[in-house]
C-alpha cells in the first residue's frame, strides 16, 4: 500500500505511459464504494497507525462518520500521520472543538432554497443537492452538517426543480451537486439529464464530483454515454487537493471525460498541512493540466465548525498563491477566492 504516484519525484511521464490503463468494468465502482473503510481502527490497523490517537478519532465519528475507499488508502503512506491524503480523511480531536466563527452553515444555504434540494445563489444559474451520499468525507466539507435527510428523494422533488428552471429564462446552467452526485445510479441521473435537456434555455450542465479522484473507475463508459448524449455541454469540476492523489488510474479517468468531449476544470482547497506549499499547488496543477484537467479555483477554507484545524490565513494563501503566479503560465493559475454569503459570486482575494 505505498504512493504509487510520487509526487515529489519526476515520474509523471511512467503515470502518463499507463493512462490507456484497461477500461473499467460498468459498475464496477459500486463494489470499490461498498468496500470503502468506515470503521478507524481498519484505518489505523492497515496503515500503523499510532493506537494512541484512535480513541479521538472513534469520537470526532461520531459527528461525521468515516468513509474512504481503499483505492484512495491506497495512495497513502504507511505510518505517517501527516500523509497529505490522509489528513483530508483522518478524524482528529480537534473537530470536536467549538470555535468563534465557524458554524454549521458557513455559507447560509438555507437561505438559498427557493425549491426543496435545490440552490440559487448565483445569476444564470442553479444547483441541484442531488443526494446526501459521497464516496469519501473530506474532513473539510463545508457541508459535512448538512440537513440531507430533510431532502426529497427522486422524481419528487425533480418535477418541482424542474419546472422552477423552466420559469426562469435566465438560467442557462444547471448544476448537479450534493453529497456527490456520482454515487447515483447512471439511470438516474440519466433521466434528470433529459428532463433539463427539454427547457430551451439551459445550454450547460456541470457536476461537482470528486469520485474521478477516490474512485477514478466510476468514469466508465455508461456515465460517459449519458453526459455526452444531450445537446447540453458537459462540464465536470473535479475535486483534487494534492498532486499524490493524481494516480495513473485518475489520469486515466480523467483523460476518458477529455475524449468523450467533456470541459474537465479542478477546484482545490487550501488546508493547513496538506497543500500550503506553493510547490506542492505547482505540482498539482501541472499533473492536473497533463491529464486534461484545467486548474480553476483555489478556495480558502469555509468556516464550517469540525474543520478549523485547517484554516490558513488570507495573508498566507495570497502568498502562495503569488508564488505560484511567479513560476506558471497564467492558465495554469487558479483563481484564489472565497465564497460569502449573498455575494452575487465567488470574491476574488487575489
Amino acid at each position: 500500500m505505498t504512493d504509487p504516484v510520487s509526487w515529489e519525484g519526476d515520474t509523471l511521464a511512467n503515470s502518463l505511459a499507463c493512462a490507456s490503463a484497461q477500461e473499467p468494468i460498468p459498475g464496477a465502482w459500486r463494489q470499490e464504494l461498498a468496500q470503502a473503510v468506515r470503521d478507524p481502527a481498519i484505518l489505523w490497523q492497515e496503515l500503523q497507525l499510532d493506537p494512541a490517537l484512535l480513541p479521538a478519532a472513534q469520537l470526532a465519528i461520531k459527528q461525521f462518520p468515516l468513509l474512504v475507499p481503499r483505492d484512495y488508502v491506497a495512495r497513502m503512506r504507511i505510518g505517517d500521520h501527516n500523509d497529505p491524503l490522509l489528513r483530508q480523511v483522518l478524524p482528529v480531536g480537534e473537530e470536536l472543538q467549538l470555535v468563534p466563527g465557524f458554524s454549521a452553515d458557513p455559507l447560509a444555504e438555507t437561505a438559498c432554497g427557493p425549491v426543496a434540494g435545490m440552490l440559487h445563489k448565483y445569476h444564470g444559474r442553479v444547483l441541484l443537492v442531488t443526494t446526501g451520499a459521497c464516496a469519501v468525507h473530506c474532513r473539510y466539507c463545508f457541508r459535512r452538517h448538512f440537513a440531507y435527510d430533510e431532502l426529497p428523494r427522486g422524481k419528487a422533488w425533480w418535477a418541482d426543480a424542474v419546472a422552477y428552471i423552466a420559469a426562469d429564462p435566465s438560467i442557462e446552467e444547471v448544476l448537479l451537486s450534493g453529497g456527490d452526485p456520482l454515487t447515483l445510479p447512471d439511470v438516474q441521473l440519466a433521466a434528470l439529464a433529459a428532463a433539463i435537456e427539454q427547457i430551451p434555455h439551459v445550454q450547460r450542465i456541470r457536476l461537482h464530483t470528486r469520485l474521478p479522484i477516490v474512485l477514478p473507475n466510476r468514469v466508465d463508459r455508461p456515465l460517459l454515454a449519458w453526459l455526452t448524449a444531450s445537446r447540453l455541454q458537459p462540464v465536470v469540476v473535479v475535486h483534487a487537493n494534492h498532486p499524490a492523489e493524481i494516480s495513473m488510474q485518475v489520469v486515466a479517468a480523467c483523460r476518458r471525460l477529455r475524449d468523450a468531449g467533456v470541459t474537465v476544470l479542478n477546484q482545490s482547497v487550501l488546508l493547513a498541512g496538506i497543500n500550503d506549499d506553493s510547490h506542492i499547488l505547482e505540482k498539482l496543477s501541472q499533473r492536473l493540466f497533463a491529464a486534461g484537467v484545467l486548474p480553476y479555483y483555489l478556495h480558502v477554507l469555509d468556516h464550517v465548525a469540525g474543520a478549523a484545524h485547517f484554516l490558513i490565513d488570507d495573508a498566507r494563501a495570497c502568498q502562495l498563491h503569488a508564488e505560484m503566479a511567479a513560476r506558471l503560465p497564467g492558465y495554469l493559475v487558479p483563481r484564489l477566492v472565497r465564497e460569502e454569503p449573498g455575494q452575487a459570486g465567488k470574491t476574488w482575494l487575489r
